[in-house]
This record gives structure tokens, sequence and C-alpha cells, in this order.
């Protein structure tokens, strides 16, 4: 009886959680430390209703909702980048991930511009409770996407390459995960500084 082979671009589509257990336990740690400032955040924030919202006031949600439009279409194109890879569309895969890493300076370009505006205003992390979470939680946001950009550049070298054995395929969609949980940080920062 003659077997045939299956090509490993098909066995990567069988479905099956993405990366490797070490990396979900590093994302769920990750996010465990925000979850627990958040709740800090909050229960600093009931204490002190009228400073929080006078300081939320003074934020600029268009700025944020820039940034938050800029990382959203980060995530799609590195989603659209990692099915690349996986199909038989490689060659779009290089330009998909350039795209997604120029969001992300976007983004920074973006939160630059913000702290800029915020700290000419004389609003630091000294004036109050809020300003000093704002800068913690948007800070430590930016310093995981700093990280989230290197990823990036070694997600576009391995998809400049030939083929990927199935290491380098679970690496990069283990980068691609870090990326989106950097997204899904940053929206649950930005509804929690806005107080919608």
């Amino acid at each position: 009886m003659q077997q045939t082979q299956v090509p490993a671009s098909t066995v990567r589509r069988e479905h099956h959680i993405p990366g490797e257990a070490g990396l979900w336990l590093l994302l769920f740690g990750d996010m465990t430390v925000f979850a627990v400032l958040f709740c800090v955040y909050l229960n600093q924030r009931g204490k002190q209703l009228e400073v929080f919202a006078h300081s939320q006031g003074t934020l600029n949600r268009d700025l944020g909702a820039l940034n938050t439009l800029l990382l959203l279409s980060s995530s799609l194109l590195v989603v659209l980048a990692t099915r690349a890879v996986r199909g038989a569309a490689r060659r779009s895969a290089p330009r998909l991930l350039v795209g997604a890493i120029a969001f992300g300076l976007g983004f920074v370009a973006v939160k630059v511009v913000e702290y800029h505006d915020k700290i000419a205003m004389g609003m630091t992390p000294d004036v109050n409770k809020f300003y000093m979470y704002y800068f913690v939680l948007t800070g430590l946001h930016l310093a995981h996407l700093f990280f989230g950009l290197v990823v990036l550049v070694v997600l576009f070298t391995l998809s400049r390459k030939a083929e990927l054995s199935e290491g380098q395929f679970v690496l990069f969609e283990g980068g691609a995960c870090f990326w989106h949980m950097v997204d899904l940080l940053w929206i649950v920062i930005f509804l929690s500084l806005i107080h919608i």
C-alpha cells in the first residue's frame, strides 16, 4: 500500500494552539501583572473619583483612538502574514510584516507626541495618582510594544526564508501571539484610562 506525504503547510493548518506552552505561561503571566495593575488603578479611582474624572478629561481621546486603530491594523497584518506563511502566498508575508512594523512605529510616534504634550502642560506622574498610573500603564505597555517590534523584525526575517521548519513556524506563531497580546493590553488600557 502506497503512502502519500502530506505537505508541511497542510499539517500546519490543522487546528492547534499556536506557539508552545512556555509562551502561553509568559503571556498569561504578563496579563496577570497588568490585571493586578488595572485592579489597583480601579481601586484608587474609586477613592478619588473627582480627581480621576478631571484628569481623564485632559487626555486626548483622538490620539488614543488613533493608536488603537494603528495597533488593530498592525495585528490584522500580522494575522494575514501568518496565513501567508502557512499557505501558498508566502511572498506577501514580508510586505505584510513591514506594514505591521510601520503601524507599530506609528503608535510610538503618536505616544511620543502625547507624552510631550502632557509633560509640556505640567502633567507628570507626581501631579496626582491618575497621572502616575497613566504613565506607569502606558509606559509599561510601550516597553512591551518595543519588544514586540523586535519580535516583528524576527518574524520578518523568518518570513523571507524559502521554507520554515516546524520549530521556526512555532516561533513565528508565538511571536504573532505576543504582538496580539500587546494589542489587547492597549485596548484595555485605553478603555480604562478614558473611562467611557
